[in-house]
């Protein structure tokens, strides 16, 4: 039974690919450490608003939470570059690109027999 209205959910397809399984999961940890930092941020911020002795402590240890999130976003791009280096990017030619290399493969291979053949005949026949 068709209502005439579009669905509500349109699948399409992705533009990017997913990324590594060590990409991901290191930028998913950047993720929540800088999460937590911004959170302990927050908090420093209101207690030292509201004079409580607690804001020392939270400062000092927003200091040391940025620290690890800067370390965990470096990380983050370190794991990238190194799967790149080791796995290399994932491409394939296209279908015409490939034939394209074929055709000289096979002239270049024809130029190499004709060059075998030509002199060698004639050094017989002279003899």
């Amino acid at each position: 039974m068709d209502t005439g209205r579009q669905p509500l959910w349109q699948e399409e397809p992705a533009v990017r690919r997913r990324m590594a399984d060590p990409v991901r999961t290191a930028a998913v940890r950047a993720v929540i450490i800088v999460a937590l930092t911004l959170i302990q941020a927050m908090v420093a911020f209101l207690c030292t608003l509201a004079g409580s002795w607690f804001a020392f402590p939270m400062v000092l240890s927003t200091v040391a939470s940025t620290v690890v999130a800067t370390w965990a976003v470096l990380d983050v791009w370190v794991t990238r570059q190194v799967w790149v280096q080791r796995n290399g990017v994932q491409s394939q030619p296209s279908s015409t690109a490939r034939e394209l290399r074929r055709e000289r493969r096979r002239a270049r291979r024809q130029q190499r027999r004709e060059a075998r053949k030509g002199p060698s005949r004639i050094d017989r026949a002279a003899a």
